[in-house]
C-alpha cells in the first residue's frame, strides 16, 4: 500500500469495488479520495456528497430509456467516468458501477478540497471559502476542470491518470446520512439515494424537483 505524507492511503479502489450494486458504491465512496491530475498540478478532494442512479430501473437515470450517444460510457464497464453536459453551461461528474451493461452510476456532488486549493479558485472565482469550491456537482467539475474529453476515462488506472479515486478514509456508517435525490422529480422523487456526510459544511444544499410552470 502506499502512502502519503500524512499516511493516508494512496492505493486506487480497484475495479472490484465498483463492480458492485449501485446502492452499496454509493455510500462506500463517502471519504475516499478523488485526484485531478491537471498540467498545473494535482486537485485532491474528500468526496462528501453522492447521488445513486440505478439505470433501466431508475426513471432519474440518464440510463432509463436506454443507450445513446451520450450516455454509452455508462453501458460500459464499471470504474470508468460518465462526465455528461447540462442547461448548457455545466459539466457533472458520475462513476460507472455494476456489473457492465447494467448503465447505474453515481453521481459525485460535492467534496472538501485539501489539496490544490489554489489551482480551484482560479476557476471558481466566486466561492469566498475553501469549502464552497466543490459544493453541488457543477462547481465540483469545475473546479477540477472537468469536461467531456474526460468521459470514459479509467480511474481505477492509478494516480498519475487524469482521474483516480483513493481508499482514504471512508465515512462510517454511523457518520452518513440520506435522502431524496436533489432536483429529481416523477417517479424517481422520493428514492433515498442521496448520501452525504453528516454535519459536513461542504454538502450542498438539498432542493426539490421544481416543476415547469405552463405558460397560460
Amino acid at each position: 500500500m502506499i502512502q502519503g505524507p500524512d499516511g493516508t492511503p494512496r492505493t486506487p479502489l480497484p475495479r472490484e469495488f465498483f463492480d458492485r450494486p449501485v446502492l452499496e458504491v454509493a455510500p462506500d465512496l463517502l471519504g475516499r479520495t478523488l485526484v485531478r491530475t491537471t498540467d498545473e498540478g494535482p486537485i485532491e478532494l474528500r468526496l462528501t456528497e453522492v447521488e445513486a442512479y440505478a439505470g433501466a430501473i431508475d426513471p432519474g437515470s440518464h440510463a432509463f430509456r436506454g443507450r445513446t450517444a451520450r450516455n454509452a460510457v455508462m453501458f460500459g464497464p464499471p470504474g470508468h467516468a460518465y462526465v455528461y453536459f447540462t442547461y448548457g453551461m455545466w459539466h457533472c461528474l458520475n462513476l460507472v458501477c455494476g456489473p457492465e451493461g447494467e448503465a447505474s452510476g453515481v453521481l459525485l456532488r460535492a467534496g472538501e478540497i485539501h489539496t490544490g486549493a489554489e489551482l480551484a479558485h482560479k476557476r471558481r472565482l466566486s466561492a469566498r471559502h475553501d469549502r464552497e469550491l466543490a459544493k453541488g456537482p457543477a462547481r465540483l467539475a469545475t473546479a477540477l476542470d472537468i469536461d467531456r474529453s474526460l468521459d470514459g476515462t479509467d480511474v481505477c488506472a492509478g494516480v498519475g491518470e487524469p482521474l483516480a479515486i483513493l481508499t482514504g478514509t471512508p465515512a462510517t456508517a454511523d457518520q452518513v446520512s440520506s435522502g431524496p435525490r436533489t432536483g429529481v422529480g416523477g417517479d424517481g422523487a422520493h428514492q433515498p439515494w442521496r448520501y452525504w456526510i453528516t454535519g459536513d459544511p461542504s454538502v450542498s444544499p438539498y432542493r426539490a424537483h421544481a416543476p415547469k410552470r405552463r405558460r397560460t
